[in-house]
Protein backbone atom coordinates (compact mmCIF):
# COMPACT_ATOMS: atom_id res chain seq x y z
CA UNK A 1 0.00 0.00 0.00
CA UNK A 2 1.33 3.08 -0.71
CA UNK A 3 1.12 6.31 1.33
CA UNK A 4 -1.18 8.21 -1.67
CA UNK A 5 -4.31 5.40 -0.29
CA UNK A 6 -5.04 6.41 2.93
CA UNK A 7 -7.61 5.32 5.20
CA UNK A 8 -10.08 7.78 5.61
CA UNK A 9 -9.45 9.99 8.99
CA UNK A 10 -11.60 10.45 11.74
CA UNK A 11 -12.67 14.10 13.66
CA UNK A 12 -9.60 15.74 15.18
CA UNK A 13 -8.81 14.39 18.18
CA UNK A 14 -9.76 17.06 21.48
CA UNK A 15 -6.33 18.17 22.69
CA UNK A 16 -7.99 19.17 25.61
CA UNK A 17 -8.89 16.10 26.71
CA UNK A 18 -5.27 14.38 26.08
CA UNK A 19 -3.94 16.76 27.69
CA UNK A 20 -6.45 16.49 30.80
CA UNK A 21 -5.47 12.53 30.40
CA UNK A 22 -1.87 13.52 31.07
CA UNK A 23 -2.28 15.28 33.81
CA UNK A 24 -4.68 12.70 35.00
CA UNK A 25 -1.99 9.95 34.80
CA UNK A 26 0.28 11.40 37.73
CA UNK A 27 3.84 9.84 35.22
CA UNK A 28 6.46 12.42 34.69
CA UNK A 29 7.68 11.36 31.24
CA UNK A 30 11.06 11.26 30.84
CA UNK A 31 12.40 11.57 27.37
CA UNK A 32 16.16 9.69 26.68
CA UNK A 33 17.31 11.60 24.16
CA UNK A 34 19.98 10.39 22.01
CA UNK A 35 21.04 13.41 20.47
CA UNK A 36 20.00 16.71 21.24
CA UNK A 37 17.28 17.12 18.23
CA UNK A 38 14.42 14.85 19.73
CA UNK A 39 12.97 18.70 20.95
CA UNK A 40 12.72 19.80 18.02
CA UNK A 41 8.55 19.02 18.04
CA UNK A 42 7.81 20.43 21.68
CA UNK A 43 7.88 24.20 23.77
CA UNK A 44 8.36 25.24 26.67
CA UNK A 45 10.35 21.69 28.60
CA UNK A 46 13.42 21.77 30.67
CA UNK A 47 16.80 20.02 29.42
CA UNK A 48 19.45 18.42 31.33
CA UNK A 49 22.62 17.43 29.80
CA UNK A 50 24.56 15.70 33.13
CA UNK A 51 22.32 13.47 35.03
CA UNK A 52 23.28 14.21 38.64
CA UNK A 53 21.17 13.63 41.34
CA UNK A 54 20.90 17.56 41.86
CA UNK A 55 20.41 17.96 38.20
CA UNK A 56 17.87 15.24 38.12
CA UNK A 57 15.81 16.88 41.11
CA UNK A 58 16.24 20.36 39.31
CA UNK A 59 14.04 18.43 36.05
CA UNK A 60 11.53 17.01 38.19
CA UNK A 61 11.53 20.34 40.23
CA UNK A 62 10.39 22.59 37.01
CA UNK A 63 6.37 22.49 36.30
CA UNK A 64 6.20 20.63 33.35
CA UNK A 65 5.05 17.41 32.08
CA UNK A 66 8.12 16.04 31.48
CA UNK A 67 11.49 16.99 30.39
CA UNK A 68 14.60 15.42 28.30
CA UNK A 69 17.84 13.61 29.43
CA UNK A 70 20.17 14.50 27.27
CA UNK A 71 22.29 10.92 26.76
CA UNK A 72 23.75 11.48 23.15
CA UNK A 73 23.73 7.75 23.01
CA UNK A 74 23.85 7.76 19.24
CA UNK A 75 27.48 9.13 19.22
CA UNK A 76 28.51 5.83 21.32
CA UNK A 77 29.49 3.00 21.00
CA UNK A 78 26.91 0.18 21.99
CA UNK A 79 28.25 -0.58 25.91
CA UNK A 80 29.16 3.04 26.33
CA UNK A 81 25.32 4.06 25.51
CA UNK A 82 24.05 0.89 27.45
CA UNK A 83 26.31 1.66 30.43
CA UNK A 84 24.81 6.11 29.90
CA UNK A 85 21.01 4.56 29.67
CA UNK A 86 21.05 2.50 32.39
CA UNK A 87 22.67 5.19 34.77
CA UNK A 88 20.19 7.54 33.69
CA UNK A 89 17.66 5.14 34.01
CA UNK A 90 18.45 4.42 37.78
CA UNK A 91 19.09 7.99 38.76
CA UNK A 92 15.61 8.83 37.00
CA UNK A 93 13.66 6.04 39.10
CA UNK A 94 15.57 6.36 42.34
CA UNK A 95 14.50 10.81 42.24
CA UNK A 96 11.25 9.89 41.57
CA UNK A 97 10.49 7.45 44.28
CA UNK A 98 12.46 10.01 47.26
CA UNK A 99 9.51 12.06 45.12
CA UNK A 100 6.66 9.79 45.50
CA UNK A 101 6.23 10.14 41.67
CA UNK A 102 6.23 7.86 38.97
CA UNK A 103 7.70 8.00 35.37
CA UNK A 104 7.12 6.91 31.62
CA UNK A 105 10.02 6.56 29.57
CA UNK A 106 10.45 7.25 26.20
CA UNK A 107 13.82 6.38 24.52
CA UNK A 108 14.00 9.11 21.94
CA UNK A 109 15.56 8.06 18.47
CA UNK A 110 16.14 8.88 14.72
CA UNK A 111 12.80 9.53 12.66
CA UNK A 112 15.00 7.45 10.06
CA UNK A 113 15.78 4.28 12.33
CA UNK A 114 19.20 5.32 12.66
CA UNK A 115 20.46 4.54 16.81
CA UNK A 116 21.12 1.98 19.12
CA UNK A 117 17.84 -0.35 19.02
CA UNK A 118 16.75 -2.13 20.20
CA UNK A 119 19.95 -2.42 22.86
CA UNK A 120 18.66 1.08 24.55
CA UNK A 121 15.09 -0.51 24.84
CA UNK A 122 16.16 -3.66 26.17
CA UNK A 123 18.41 -1.38 29.29
CA UNK A 124 15.47 0.02 30.15
CA UNK A 125 13.57 -2.93 30.32
CA UNK A 126 16.01 -4.91 32.14
CA UNK A 127 16.71 -2.33 34.66
CA UNK A 128 13.11 -2.19 34.87
CA UNK A 129 12.60 -5.64 35.96
CA UNK A 130 15.63 -5.39 38.34
CA UNK A 131 13.55 -2.93 39.87
CA UNK A 132 10.14 -4.61 40.39
CA UNK A 133 8.81 -2.30 37.45
CA UNK A 134 8.48 -5.00 34.60
CA UNK A 135 7.91 -4.18 31.13
CA UNK A 136 5.41 -5.29 29.45
CA UNK A 137 5.34 -3.79 25.73
CA UNK A 138 8.15 -1.48 23.45
CA UNK A 139 6.57 0.53 21.20
CA UNK A 140 7.78 2.14 18.52
CA UNK A 141 6.13 5.29 16.94
CA UNK A 142 9.40 7.05 14.60
CA UNK A 143 6.97 8.96 12.27
CA UNK A 144 7.66 12.29 11.84
CA UNK A 145 5.09 14.21 10.06
CA UNK A 146 6.42 17.51 10.71
CA UNK A 147 9.41 16.88 8.33
CA UNK A 148 7.67 14.49 6.24
CA UNK A 149 8.40 11.22 7.79
CA UNK A 150 5.36 8.47 7.77
CA UNK A 151 4.31 5.30 8.48
CA UNK A 152 1.61 3.32 6.50
CA UNK A 153 0.33 -0.53 6.99
CA UNK A 154 3.94 -0.55 8.91
CA UNK A 155 5.96 0.54 5.93
CA UNK A 156 8.55 3.49 7.43
CA UNK A 157 8.52 6.94 4.38
CA UNK A 158 10.62 9.57 3.85
CA UNK A 159 8.74 12.83 1.73
CA UNK A 160 11.40 13.50 -1.32
CA UNK A 161 10.19 16.60 -3.33
CA UNK A 162 7.56 14.82 -5.30
CA UNK A 163 6.88 11.20 -3.69
CA UNK A 164 7.66 8.99 -0.92
CA UNK A 165 10.85 6.82 -0.44
CA UNK A 166 10.69 3.56 1.89
CA UNK A 167 13.13 4.13 4.45
CA UNK A 168 15.29 1.54 3.47
CA UNK A 169 16.40 2.79 0.52
CA UNK A 170 17.26 6.31 1.56
CA UNK A 171 20.61 7.31 2.16
CA UNK A 172 20.12 7.38 6.23
CA UNK A 173 19.60 3.26 5.34
CA UNK A 174 23.04 3.27 4.20
CA UNK A 175 24.55 4.93 7.09
CA UNK A 176 27.89 3.47 8.40
CA UNK A 177 27.49 2.97 11.80
CA UNK A 178 23.79 2.65 11.85
CA UNK A 179 22.96 1.08 8.34
CA UNK A 180 19.75 -1.31 7.57
CA UNK A 181 17.43 -2.65 4.73
CA UNK A 182 14.22 -3.43 5.71
CA UNK A 183 11.47 -0.21 5.54
CA UNK A 184 8.71 -2.14 6.79
CA UNK A 185 9.32 -1.90 10.81
CA UNK A 186 8.22 -5.34 11.66
CA UNK A 187 10.97 -6.61 9.13
CA UNK A 188 13.31 -4.09 11.25
CA UNK A 189 12.77 -4.94 14.55
CA UNK A 190 13.60 -8.46 13.32
CA UNK A 191 16.73 -7.26 11.41
CA UNK A 192 17.64 -5.42 14.10
CA UNK A 193 17.24 -7.76 16.77
CA UNK A 194 18.95 -10.28 14.73
CA UNK A 195 15.93 -12.52 14.42
CA UNK A 196 15.44 -12.68 18.39
CA UNK A 197 12.18 -11.04 17.75
CA UNK A 198 10.02 -12.51 14.95
CA UNK A 199 8.29 -9.97 11.93
CA UNK A 200 5.80 -12.22 12.83
CA UNK A 201 5.11 -11.22 16.71
CA UNK A 202 5.54 -7.53 16.25
CA UNK A 203 1.83 -6.22 17.43
CA UNK A 204 0.48 -3.61 14.63
CA UNK A 205 -1.33 -0.67 14.80
CA UNK A 206 -1.92 0.36 11.43
CA UNK A 207 -3.53 3.86 10.05
CA UNK A 208 -7.22 1.51 9.41
CA UNK A 209 -6.88 0.72 13.42
CA UNK A 210 -6.37 3.84 14.10
CA UNK A 211 -8.60 5.71 12.41
CA UNK A 212 -11.71 3.60 12.65
CA UNK A 213 -11.11 1.78 16.01
CA UNK A 214 -9.89 5.28 18.18
CA UNK A 215 -7.72 5.50 21.04
CA UNK A 216 -10.01 1.97 22.32
CA UNK A 217 -8.98 -0.32 19.48
CA UNK A 218 -5.28 1.03 20.78
CA UNK A 219 -5.36 0.23 24.07
CA UNK A 220 -7.05 -3.29 23.34
CA UNK A 221 -4.46 -3.62 21.75
CA UNK A 222 -1.49 -2.94 23.22
CA UNK A 223 -3.48 -4.48 26.63
CA UNK A 224 -2.69 -8.10 24.66
CA UNK A 225 1.30 -7.21 24.96
CA UNK A 226 3.32 -8.72 27.52
CA UNK A 227 7.10 -9.95 28.87
CA UNK A 228 8.45 -6.45 26.18
CA UNK A 229 6.40 -7.45 23.30
CA UNK A 230 6.81 -4.85 20.50
CA UNK A 231 4.73 -2.87 19.17
CA UNK A 232 4.97 -0.60 15.86
CA UNK A 233 2.31 1.72 15.26
CA UNK A 234 1.13 4.28 11.76
CA UNK A 235 1.16 7.65 11.84
CA UNK A 236 0.62 10.26 8.88
CA UNK A 237 -0.59 12.95 11.19
CA UNK A 238 -0.70 14.26 14.80
CA UNK A 239 -4.36 13.07 14.88
CA UNK A 240 -2.82 10.11 14.38
CA UNK A 241 0.03 10.75 16.97
CA UNK A 242 -2.83 11.67 19.88
CA UNK A 243 -4.94 8.32 19.04
CA UNK A 244 -1.98 6.25 19.84
CA UNK A 245 -0.94 8.62 22.92
CA UNK A 246 -4.71 8.59 24.53
CA UNK A 247 -4.82 4.76 23.62
CA UNK A 248 -1.46 4.04 25.51
CA UNK A 249 -2.32 6.41 28.42
CA UNK A 250 -5.34 4.36 28.65
CA UNK A 251 -3.28 1.23 28.64
CA UNK A 252 -1.09 2.40 31.07
CA UNK A 253 -3.73 3.28 33.35
CA UNK A 254 -5.06 -0.23 33.02
CA UNK A 255 -1.56 -1.49 34.71
CA UNK A 256 0.17 -1.60 31.07
CA UNK A 257 3.70 -0.74 31.80
CA UNK A 258 4.91 0.65 28.39
CA UNK A 259 8.69 1.74 27.22
CA UNK A 260 8.36 4.49 24.17
CA UNK A 261 10.83 4.51 21.37
CA UNK A 262 10.00 7.19 19.17
CA UNK A 263 10.56 10.09 17.25
CA UNK A 264 10.35 13.93 18.13
CA UNK A 265 6.35 14.17 17.38
CA UNK A 266 4.77 11.31 19.53
CA UNK A 267 6.83 13.20 22.69
CA UNK A 268 4.48 16.17 21.27
CA UNK A 269 1.84 13.55 21.52
CA UNK A 270 2.27 11.98 24.84
CA UNK A 271 2.86 15.32 26.44
CA UNK A 272 -0.15 16.58 24.88
CA UNK A 273 1.15 19.50 23.86
CA UNK A 274 -0.30 21.57 20.84
CA UNK A 275 1.60 21.85 17.91
CA UNK A 276 3.40 25.57 17.48
CA UNK A 277 4.02 26.85 14.54
CA UNK A 278 7.92 29.06 14.56
CA UNK A 279 8.78 31.23 16.78
CA UNK A 280 7.10 34.65 16.45
CA UNK A 281 9.53 37.34 15.84
CA UNK A 282 9.01 39.11 19.12
CA UNK A 283 9.50 35.49 20.98
CA UNK A 284 12.75 35.47 19.48
CA UNK A 285 13.71 39.09 20.05
CA UNK A 286 12.49 38.11 24.01
CA UNK A 287 15.14 35.45 23.49
CA UNK A 288 17.51 37.80 23.01
CA UNK A 289 17.33 40.46 25.50
CA UNK A 290 20.67 39.04 27.53
CA UNK A 291 22.59 38.07 24.55
CA UNK A 292 25.76 39.40 23.60
CA UNK A 293 25.90 42.33 21.14
CA UNK A 294 27.54 41.44 17.39
CA UNK A 295 27.66 38.63 15.38
CA UNK A 296 26.98 35.12 15.27
CA UNK A 297 28.55 32.07 15.08
CA UNK A 298 27.13 29.19 12.83
CA UNK A 299 28.66 25.15 13.47
CA UNK A 300 28.47 22.94 11.03
CA UNK A 301 29.32 18.78 11.59
CA UNK A 302 26.67 17.04 9.94
CA UNK A 303 27.77 15.62 6.42
CA UNK A 304 24.48 14.08 4.99
CA UNK A 305 23.86 15.35 1.38
CA UNK A 306 20.94 17.40 2.82
CA UNK A 307 23.19 19.86 4.99
CA UNK A 308 25.49 20.00 2.46
CA UNK A 309 22.47 21.93 0.15
CA UNK A 310 21.53 23.81 2.89
CA UNK A 311 25.12 25.04 3.59
CA UNK A 312 25.79 25.90 -0.21
CA UNK A 313 22.49 28.01 -0.06
CA UNK A 314 23.52 29.45 3.36
CA UNK A 315 27.00 30.68 1.90
CA UNK A 316 25.30 31.95 -1.06
CA UNK A 317 21.98 34.17 0.14
CA UNK A 318 23.49 35.32 3.45
CA UNK A 319 26.94 37.30 3.90
CA UNK A 320 28.52 34.95 6.35
CA UNK A 321 32.46 34.33 6.48
CA UNK A 322 33.12 30.08 6.00
CA UNK A 323 35.92 28.87 8.02
CA UNK A 324 37.12 25.31 7.15
CA UNK A 325 38.59 22.76 9.37
CA UNK A 326 41.11 20.29 7.82
CA UNK A 327 39.71 17.20 9.58
CA UNK A 328 42.49 15.37 7.62
CA UNK A 329 45.25 16.94 9.59
CA UNK A 330 43.01 16.90 12.46
CA UNK A 331 43.08 12.68 12.40
CA UNK A 332 46.67 12.37 11.71
CA UNK A 333 48.26 13.56 14.72
CA UNK A 334 46.93 15.37 18.11
CA UNK A 335 49.90 18.08 17.05
CA UNK A 336 48.05 18.18 14.13
CA UNK A 337 44.65 18.58 15.62
CA UNK A 338 45.63 21.55 18.12
CA UNK A 339 47.62 23.47 15.04
CA UNK A 340 44.44 23.52 12.97
CA UNK A 341 41.94 24.40 15.76
CA UNK A 342 44.23 26.94 17.03
CA UNK A 343 44.49 28.65 13.06
CA UNK A 344 40.61 27.94 12.90
CA UNK A 345 39.67 29.51 16.16
CA UNK A 346 42.22 32.89 15.48
CA UNK A 347 40.33 33.37 11.59
CA UNK A 348 36.74 32.47 13.22
CA UNK A 349 37.48 35.25 16.08
CA UNK A 350 38.94 38.07 13.97
CA UNK A 351 36.09 37.42 11.13
CA UNK A 352 33.67 37.77 14.16
CA UNK A 353 34.13 41.31 14.77
CA UNK A 354 32.32 42.24 11.11
CA UNK A 355 30.43 38.96 10.31
CA UNK A 356 28.33 36.52 10.96
CA UNK A 357 30.85 33.52 10.53
CA UNK A 358 29.77 29.70 9.56
CA UNK A 359 32.54 27.04 11.16
CA UNK A 360 32.49 23.61 9.20
CA UNK A 361 34.75 20.28 9.15
CA UNK A 362 35.72 19.86 5.82
CA UNK A 363 32.88 18.85 3.65
CA UNK A 364 34.48 15.86 1.89
CA UNK A 365 33.23 12.93 3.85
CA UNK A 366 35.93 10.42 5.61
CA UNK A 367 34.74 7.60 5.91
CA UNK A 368 36.01 5.28 8.51
CA UNK A 369 36.66 1.41 8.21
CA UNK A 370 34.44 -0.11 10.13
CA UNK A 371 31.31 1.08 12.17
CA UNK A 372 33.97 1.40 15.35
CA UNK A 373 35.97 3.71 13.08
CA UNK A 374 33.48 5.30 11.31
CA UNK A 375 32.52 6.48 14.79
CA UNK A 376 36.22 7.58 15.82
CA UNK A 377 36.12 9.62 12.94
CA UNK A 378 32.35 11.35 13.90
CA UNK A 379 33.89 11.81 17.24
CA UNK A 380 37.25 13.72 15.84
CA UNK A 381 34.98 15.40 13.44
CA UNK A 382 33.22 16.72 16.56
CA UNK A 383 36.31 17.41 19.09
CA UNK A 384 37.68 19.66 16.13
CA UNK A 385 34.25 21.72 15.90
CA UNK A 386 33.95 22.04 20.14
CA UNK A 387 37.49 22.57 20.43
CA UNK A 388 37.16 25.87 17.83
CA UNK A 389 34.00 26.68 19.17
CA UNK A 390 35.01 26.90 22.80
CA UNK A 391 38.16 28.99 21.60
CA UNK A 392 36.22 31.57 19.28
CA UNK A 393 33.83 31.81 22.50
CA UNK A 394 36.88 32.61 25.05
CA UNK A 395 38.00 35.39 22.62
CA UNK A 396 34.99 36.87 21.50
CA UNK A 397 31.27 36.07 22.22
CA UNK A 398 28.93 35.47 19.41
CA UNK A 399 25.16 36.62 19.61
CA UNK A 400 23.73 33.16 18.76
CA UNK A 401 24.88 29.67 18.06
CA UNK A 402 23.42 27.66 15.24
CA UNK A 403 24.55 23.94 15.57
CA UNK A 404 23.79 21.80 12.45
CA UNK A 405 23.96 18.60 13.00
CA UNK A 406 22.92 16.05 16.02
CA UNK A 407 26.31 14.94 17.29
CA UNK A 408 27.36 18.54 16.84
CA UNK A 409 24.55 20.25 18.64
CA UNK A 410 25.13 17.20 21.70
CA UNK A 411 28.46 18.60 22.16
CA UNK A 412 28.62 22.19 21.43
CA UNK A 413 26.22 22.44 24.24
CA UNK A 414 27.84 20.46 26.42
CA UNK A 415 31.30 20.75 25.63
CA UNK A 416 31.52 24.32 24.39
CA UNK A 417 28.62 26.35 25.65
CA UNK A 418 28.78 24.37 28.95
CA UNK A 419 25.30 23.78 29.26
CA UNK A 420 24.18 21.35 32.00
CA UNK A 421 20.61 22.72 32.59
CA UNK A 422 18.33 24.54 30.00
CA UNK A 423 14.74 24.89 28.55
CA UNK A 424 13.43 24.60 25.13
CA UNK A 425 11.34 27.60 23.52
CA UNK A 426 9.79 26.40 20.05
CA UNK A 427 11.04 25.80 16.85
CA UNK A 428 12.38 28.09 14.45
CA UNK A 429 10.78 26.34 11.57
CA UNK A 430 7.71 24.63 11.55
CA UNK A 431 7.77 21.47 13.58
CA UNK A 432 11.75 21.49 13.62
CA UNK A 433 14.94 23.25 15.05
CA UNK A 434 14.32 23.86 18.13
CA UNK A 435 15.86 27.25 20.27
CA UNK A 436 16.91 26.90 23.54
CA UNK A 437 17.97 29.01 26.14
CA UNK A 438 20.51 27.50 29.23
CA UNK A 439 18.11 28.39 32.50
CA UNK A 440 21.85 29.43 34.12
CA UNK A 441 26.30 28.94 33.79
CA UNK A 442 28.17 30.65 31.29
CA UNK A 443 26.48 30.59 28.18
CA UNK A 444 23.05 32.47 29.77
CA UNK A 445 21.82 34.74 27.70
CA UNK A 446 23.16 32.96 24.16
CA UNK A 447 20.39 31.86 22.18
CA UNK A 448 20.86 28.42 20.79
CA UNK A 449 19.65 26.70 17.80
CA UNK A 450 19.75 23.37 17.48
CA UNK A 451 19.29 21.94 13.54
CA UNK A 452 19.18 18.46 12.59
CA UNK A 453 21.22 17.32 9.91
CA UNK A 454 18.73 15.65 7.86
CA UNK A 455 15.39 17.71 8.34
CA UNK A 456 14.04 21.13 6.37
CA UNK A 457 14.53 22.41 2.53
CA UNK A 458 17.79 23.25 0.46
CA UNK A 459 16.69 26.74 2.13
CA UNK A 460 16.11 25.95 5.58
CA UNK A 461 19.58 26.70 7.05
CA UNK A 462 19.66 30.12 5.55
CA UNK A 463 16.48 30.96 6.59
CA UNK A 464 17.27 29.93 10.11
CA UNK A 465 20.40 32.06 10.18
CA UNK A 466 18.79 35.20 8.96
CA UNK A 467 15.86 34.98 11.44
CA UNK A 468 18.12 34.97 14.53
CA UNK A 469 20.73 37.32 12.59
CA UNK A 470 17.93 39.61 12.58
CA UNK A 471 16.84 39.42 15.97
CA UNK A 472 21.11 40.21 16.78
CA UNK A 473 20.97 43.12 14.79
CA UNK A 474 17.92 44.13 16.59
CA UNK A 475 19.09 43.82 19.87
CA UNK A 476 22.50 45.27 19.24
CA UNK A 477 21.04 48.52 18.23
CA UNK A 478 18.33 48.27 21.01
CA UNK A 479 21.60 48.31 23.57
CA UNK A 480 23.48 50.74 21.90
CA UNK A 481 20.82 53.84 21.39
Amino acid sequence: MKPSSLPSTTAPVDLAALSADVAASNRRVVVIDDDPTGSQSVADLPIITTWEDDDVRWAFDQDAVGFFVLANTRSLLPDAAAAVVAEVHDRVVAVAEERGEDVVLVSRGDSTLRGHFPLETDVLADRGAALGRVVDAVLLVPAYPDAGRITVESVHYLATADDWTPVGESEFAQDASFGYRASALPDWVAEKTQGRVPASEVLRLTLDLIRTGGPTAVTEALLTCHDGRVAVADAVDEDDLRVVALGALAAEAAGLRVVYRSGPSFVRARCGQEVRGPLSDAALAEAFVDAPSGHGLVAVGSHVGLTGRQLDGLLAQHPVVPVEIDLVRCLESEAGFQEVVEDSARRAAEHLADSDVVVMTSRTLIRGTDAADSLRVSRVASESLVAVVRAVAARRRPSFLVAKGGITSNDLATKALAIDRAWTLGTMLSGIVSLWVAADGPSAGVPYVVFPGNVGGDDALSAVVARVATAAAAATSATAM
